[in-house]
């Protein structure tokens, strides 16, 4: 088995990481996972508007896989996270988001509701997983 190379995203990466001791991504071979990536901006302040903040979790998980050598195109698979449910709003901008940032594929994706997440005022959070081919 090749060995785990760990990744921090510049910016609230390295924060999270001396906060809370945990990486942004993980490239064994040529898959890549990452954590759940917030609708954050660098100093963790989360947007008003929920479309806002899922546009944000977007750019923060191509920022956290640029930083292990992969893309948007290479994502298989989408868990994403959201607190408050699922009103037409959030279908509407993932979809949109999703063929934006991937207009040659479509992964597979899996929805859950939670309760909260790391943050008090996070509505959503997503986490890939990319195989570079």
């Amino acid at each position: 088995m090749e060995k785990p190379e760990f990744f921090v995203t510049p910016g609230y990466g390295q924060q999270l990481r001396d906060l809370l001791h945990y990486s942004q991504a993980v490239r064994i071979g040529t898959r890549v996972e990452t954590s759940g990536q917030g609708g954050w901006d660098d100093d963790l302040r989360i947007p008003d508007a929920l479309e806002d903040e899922i546009t944000q979790a977007f750019r923060n998980v191509e920022r956290t896989l640029a930083t292990a050598g992969a893309g948007w195109e290479h994502v298989v698979h989408i868990n994403s996270y959201h607190v408050g449910g699922f009103p037409a709003e959030v279908n509407e901008t993932m979809a949109r988001l999703y063929r934006q940032y991937m207009p040659h594929h479509a992964p597979i994706w899996t929805q859950t509701g939670v309760e909260a997440l790391g943050l008090p005022t996070m509505r959503i959070e997503i986490r890939v997983t990319a195989i570079i081919a």
